[in-house]
């Protein structure tokens, strides 16, 4: 089986930013994902939840400000991402945000799955731990080791 019939694993993340914190450098850092080959984006949504709470989605090649780096990617458009998943995204987010849906392959793993398969593996499991909680986990780890040496 060659890399060429084998696919990565597809992640989607729903990114929420406040209209303050909204930079651009998010959609930057994701362009360059892409460049270097790391990912594939399938599809990316750019949706807005308004004061009131009412949802709106961002036309990506119209973007612009902070926005307009995800204007790059208005060509992600596969069709995997539904108005259902808008309305869900929507949902989820709080009155007055934008949110990035964004839907990837991991294209780093492909040559990784491709051996996996052609030694006989196959997926039995799987699961993603969110950053934030790493992080929440590992600066308790540190508080804790800092009490411990000082104790």
């Amino acid at each position: 089986m060659s890399d060429a019939d084998v696919h990565g694993p597809i992640d989607y993340v729903l990114l929420e930013f406040t209209g303050n914190k909204l930079t651009g450098r998010a959609a930057e850092e994701l362009v360059s994902l892409v460049d270097r080959g790391i990912i594939h984006v399938y599809d990316v949504m750019l949706v807005g939840k308004d004061a009131g709470g009412s949802p709106y989605l961002v036309d990506l090649a119209e973007a612009t400000g902070p926005a307009g780096g995800f204007a790059d990617l208005s060509g992600a458009r596969t069709g995997i991402l539904a108005d259902d998943d808008l309305a869900a995204a929507a949902a989820a987010m709080e009155p007055g945000t934008l949110a990035a849906l964004i839907v990837y392959e991991n294209t780093w793993a492909i040559p990784f799955v491709a051996a996996a398969l052609e030694s006989g593996g196959q997926l039995i499991a799987g699961g993603r731990i969110p950053a934030q909680d790493v992080m929440e986990v590992l600066d308790a780890l540190e508080a804790l080791e800092s009490l411990e040496t000082t104790s």
